[in-house]
């Protein structure tokens, strides 16, 4: 499934990894956001949305990313106070200038709009341009879910990481992709993948616990052996999802999300992993669609169900024990570890300790 679901089996396997209490990750999120220089209003929305990555399984997308957020706002790469505005560009279009704020408001900020515009018109397609990192893609596809639509998101990543098929420059990115599609009595169906076999959130994450990389993740840019230390990431290209098919789709994502919005692509995209003051100038899009429109919403949603159990119910292929479709074990995280808290690796835990001390406040408690 999504990188998202292999990176939350791997948390929550580790006999190191503590619970934390989902509204002390948030607030301990806001707080340090707050501390750095954020208004408090926005670190709470940027709060939210990270919270809920972690929710969602996507580990190495959410309070993972905090210490490297905190660098960048400190070293000026991020407008801490933007000034985000709206261009509807037509009855079903806008374009959102983020003025390089943090992304998660940002794309907050175009996701609600995308929902208000496909009230109006049935469909809503918003760009945005001087965005930045906003966490992982599947919580975005979410918003017009929760409001009966149909959600895609999609984004031109932070770096580039993959190479054109076929090449050995690092053109392309990880450029994310989700769907969220409503569903009745079943779990909704939500897709969150990147367009390379594994994030690059998820080296990083190998990177932090001192663990190697399974062969077939990275290939050394030189010779094209396989890369298998997350220390030595630098000098390799993440493989694509799907061979040449992922290698388009990535090239696709770029094209609309960056060249359609006026962002970064190729070259011009900054890696944002070590350079800390520059502008990524980010771009990204979601789009919003009005289940309505075609047919009612629980009409629609008893189809979704429909054939989620025939897919479910279906003959299983030897050597897999059961169907499982996108969406269910994100479904699964949202519920456990509302009940049991986030489980967070102890390297991690170490690094947002080390930053609480730096600031001045509480460090997270455990469960």
């Amino acid at each position: 499934m999504a990188t998202a679901t292999s990176s939350s089996a791997t948390v929550e396997q580790d006999p190191e990894a503590r619970r934390v209490p989902v509204p002390a990750l948030r607030a301990f999120t806001a707080e340090v956001l707050r501390v750095v220089g954020l208004p408090a209003a926005d670190a709470d929305v940027v709060a939210e949305y990270s919270v809920a990555t972690d929710l969602a399984g996507a580990d190495a997308h959410g309070i993972f990313r905090l210490p490297h957020y905190v660098r960048r706002l400190r070293a000026g790469g991020v407008n801490m106070r933007p000034n985000i505005t709206v261009n509807r560009t037509g009855p079903a279009t806008a374009l959102v200038d983020g003025d390089n704020g943090v992304g998660h408001l940002v794309m907050a900020h175009a996701a609600d709009t995308a929902v208000a515009m496909a009230r109006e018109t049935g469909v809503a397609w918003v760009g945005t341009r001087y965005s930045n990192h906003a966490g992982s893609a599947g919580v975005y596809a979410e918003v017009p879910l929760r409001a009966g639509m149909i959600g895609i998101y999609a984004a031109v990543a932070n770096a580039n990481h993959m190479a054109i098929w076929g090449g050995s420059e690092t053109l392309l990115g990880t450029n994310p992709i989700a769907f969220a599609i409503p569903a009745g009595a079943e779990p909704p169906i939500v897709l969150d993948i990147a367009t390379t076999i594994v994030s690059y959130g998820t080296i990083k994450a190998h990177a932090l616990e001192g663990r190697d990389l399974p062969e077939g993740w990275m290939v050394n840019r030189s010779d094209g052996t396989p890369l298998t230390d997350p220390r030595r990431s630098a000098e390799g290209n993440l493989l694509p999802l799907g061979g040449y098919k992922g290698s388009g789709l990535a090239l696709m994502i770029g094209l609309l999300g960056g060249v359609l919005n006026g962002a970064t692509f190729g070259r011009e995209v900054i890696d944002y992993n070590y350079n800390m003051d520059g502008v990524t100038n980010t771009g990204q899009f979601v789009i919003a669609l009005d289940v309505a429109r075609f047919m009612p919403l629980d009409t629609f949603k008893a189809e979704v169900d429909r054939h989620i159990r025939d897919l479910k119910g279906s003959a299983v292929l030897p050597g897999h024990d059961a169907i499982r479709l996108p969406g269910e074990r994100r479904r699964q995280c949202q519920v456990e570890r509302a009940r049991d808290g986030v489980p967070v690796p102890a390297p991690l835990l170490r690094q947002l300790d080390q930053l609480a001390g730096d600031l001045g406040i509480a460090p997270l408690p455990r469960t």
